[in-house]
């Protein structure tokens, strides 16, 4: 077998306005900066690197507990018509979730800042997410995020739900290849 992942290195968010974003996840979110924001990167080598033709970008990254780091970056070519992000129903949207240890403590806290959810804490006691407390929330960008408070993990159930469905999910060939 190959060599294993480590962990998630970062996630990265594409924002409007590296400088507002660094308000809310810095100053509100309380995300300490790994790196400082970069001057704008240009040229070729960029273009070919995130597949982007004339790309021109900023970012910086703050850090998310001890090992994780999320990346803000800002596209200076980014089409004028792009001003709101992707439903989170729709192929391609993603959303950052922020593990906490009481989420209703750092709810009222984040709250007391500002921030506005989308509902209140979510209770899930049985089935798959069985100890997830969630909530989500957006940034300025109206990109999604989440807090999630997992209370246990019934670890057992999981591994045996899970060798079920690898037991009896359908062959590989008999998926459609594309959406």
């Amino acid at each position: 077998m190959g060599m294993e992942f480590q962990a998630v290195h970062h996630v990265g968010l594409v924002v409007s306005d590296l400088d507002r974003s660094i308000y809310f996840y810095h100053d509100i979110l309380g995300l300490p900066f790994a790196n400082e924001p970069t001057p704008w990167f240009v040229g070729p080598e960029l273009e070919r690197g995130v597949g982007v033709p004339g790309a021109t970008l900023r970012q910086t990254c703050l850090w998310v507990g001890e090992h994780s780091t999320m990346e803000l970056i800002e596209y200076g070519n980014r089409p004028a018509d792009n001003t709101t992000h992707i439903p989170n129903n729709f192929l391609g949207a993603a959303h950052v979730c922020f593990k906490v240890e009481d989420i209703r403590a750092k709810k009222a806290e984040l709250e007391a800042k500002g921030v506005v959810f989308y509902s209140d804490v979510n209770v899930v006691d049985a089935g798959p997410l069985a100890g997830w407390r969630w909530c989500y929330f957006s940034d300025p960008d109206g990109l999604a995020l989440e807090l999630v408070e997992v209370a246990y993990y019934l670890k057992d159930e999981r591994e045996a739900a899970i060798a079920s469905y690898i037991a009896t999910r359908p062959k590989l060939e008999d998926l459609p290849t594309r959406p």
